[in-house]
């Protein structure tokens, strides 16, 4: 079993301000998914957006790194934050891309010599010639070794994961798990693995109809706290 070696580091450290959310309203498709949303982010937090429903996260995450506007709110950054971002669909990274994966991860770094390259690579289970396969003929759990490897590099101080373990196996799961464990930076991401969610989070946020409920707790405290508002609610 070869597990990847998955480990993020921050360039600095991040500032008393980490992010501001205030109202923010976005309806998509004619469907209202996220109803004036406010939260504060705290340095050590590690987040877990939680849920049945995806599309209210993946939307919040993609107003938060500018790829969507808000219909309605706003959002601030604090001045020393540095973000890295794991979107839900990477397939604008790859397709109709013709580099390698020595090329494809040159874009992101300023060390492009081949042996740092071929290193950082072999890290991630590309060895030998695979360093030189082209980014489009990549399979699922590959690419996303290749998403990880470039948020690596960037020494960034908040994290956002999108369903980071989507096409991996259990070493590589197990790898990012670890890695968000030992980050000291700020984590907001969203996953349907309940073990990694329990060991990574410390505190959870679900969007529900006409708002969310954020709690500073482990995923099973999240759990035990909803079913007994449900045992209450039905008394």
């Amino acid at each position: 079993r070869r597990y990847p070696f998955v480990g993020f580091s921050m360039d600095r450290e991040p500032g008393k301000e980490i992010l501001t959310v205030e109202d923010l309203s976005k309806t998509v498709d004619g469907v209202k998914v996220l109803d004036h949303v406010s939260f504060r982010v705290n340095r050590g937090d590690k987040i877990a957006f939680v849920g049945e429903h995806e599309i209210p996260t993946t939307t919040l995450f993609k107003i938060l790194l500018e790829e969507e506007e808000p219909d309605a709110g706003s959002f601030k950054w604090g001045p020393t934050i540095a973000t890295s971002y794991f979107p839900l669909d990477n397939s604008a990274f790859f397709n109709d891309c013709n580099l390698n994966l020595v090329e494809w991860l040159g874009q992101y770094t300023h060390e492009t010599t081949e042996s740092f390259m071929r290193t950082f690579l072999g890290r991630m289970l590309f060895s030998g010639d695979e360093v030189f396969k082209p980014v489009k003929v990549l399979s699922g759990g590959e690419k996303v070794r290749c998403m990880l490897s470039r948020m690596m590099l960037y020494g960034s101080n908040v994290l956002v994961l999108d369903q980071p373990t989507n096409h991996l196996d259990l070493e590589s799961i197990t790898a990012v798990n670890n890695g968000l464990i030992d980050y000291k930076g700020v984590v907001l991401f969203a996953s349907h693995d309940h073990e990694f969610v329990q060991t990574i989070a410390n505190r959870i946020i679900e969007f529900v109809p006409g708002g969310m409920i954020d709690k500073p707790c482990t995923f099973d405290e999240y759990i035990e706290f909803q079913r007994e508002r449900m045992s209450a609610q039905e008394q």
